[in-house]
């Protein structure tokens, strides 16, 4: 299908591109990567009256460790994610989601604020941020604030971006010694969106587990993070006997539908399983 009539620029800077957004209001549109606003468009799902393209903004794209954190700029390509040494080395789990979204020619395009921003719980890295505490910052013309990622999902393609504002940053505590994580999620094939994913992040110390953040994806209405799991391994030497409760608590309280890719319980049963092997992976790259 062809979209519906849209007017567009492509501002210069930042401030251009956030003056555009309050001129035209509701009726604007951020265009980052495009992967995800642009199909919607052909297919009438959305009809904004006006883009704003941000990608001849500079200082939106970059990897980098900085004050304690990873800082990864909303403009940065998929692809680059797969192409740092960095990531590579010492944060495997981003591999794992990038090689997982879509295929290389929408990862050469795609961007990883607007996987997040998009706000769809079926995305990849909603659910590899949420185990890993990401912080979201977000600029509008007043200036920039951080929003933790657990308060960053309202709903069904609802985030904290409001009207006017821009996401321009994501921030990463970096773990600490001894830490791990993996993702993976199930797919009808590839390029499809997960059937069920769980991303898991663990740091382990004397044994004993210190930190552990479970992300799932696309078994919620929004992305969801498995607090209850996490609460039975949080403190404790990690046995199999409690990698089996934290995966039993997990698929519980989750909320997935029926649709094309399973049922209910399938997809229960599928979170189930992903939790236990994606704890063993982490554990596994601890070591």
């Amino acid at each position: 299908m062809i979209p519906a009539a849209f007017d567009y620029a492509a501002p210069a800077t930042l401030n251009e591109a956030l003056a555009l957004l309050k001129k035209h209001g509701d009726e604007a549109k951020v265009l980052a990567g495009g992967h995800s606003l642009i199909p919607m468009m052909k297919l009438r799902f959305a009809s904004p009256g006006y883009l704003v393209d941000i990608n001849n903004i500079p200082g939106l794209s970059y990897i980098k460790e900085e004050g304690g954190f990873l800082k990864v700029g909303a403009l940065t390509r998929e692809v680059m994610l797969e192409d740092s040494e960095m990531i590579h080395t010492k944060y495997p789990i981003f591999i794992d989601a990038s090689k997982l979204i879509a295929d290389a020619q929408v990862r050469n395009m795609g961007t990883i604020g607007g996987n997040i921003a998009h706000g769809d719980a079926a995305n990849d890295h909603p659910a590899v941020m949420l185990a890993l505490r990401a912080e979201v910052v977000i600029t509008g013309e007043g200036g920039a604030r951080t929003v933790p990622i657990d308060e960053f999902f309202f709903g069904f393609y609802s985030t904290a971006v409001q009207p006017g504002e821009i996401l321009t940053e994501i921030k990463i505590p970096i773990p600490a010694k001894g830490s791990g994580g993996a993702y993976h999620k199930l797919e009808r094939k590839v390029g499809d969106y997960a059937t069920a994913g769980v991303a898991v992040q663990l740091t382990i110390d004397k044994g004993t587990c210190t930190y552990i953040g479970i992300g799932l994806t696309n078994v919620n209405a929004i992305p969801l993070r498995a607090k209850r799991a996490e609460d039975v391994l949080k403190g404790n030497k990690i046995t199999d006997a409690l990698i089996e409760q934290a995966a039993q608590f997990a698929a519980e309280d989750c909320s997935p539908s029926t649709d094309l890719r399973g049922d209910i319980e399938y997809k229960k049963a599928l979170v189930k399983v992903l939790v236990k092997r994606m704890i063993h992976k982490a554990m596994d790259r601890v070591k």
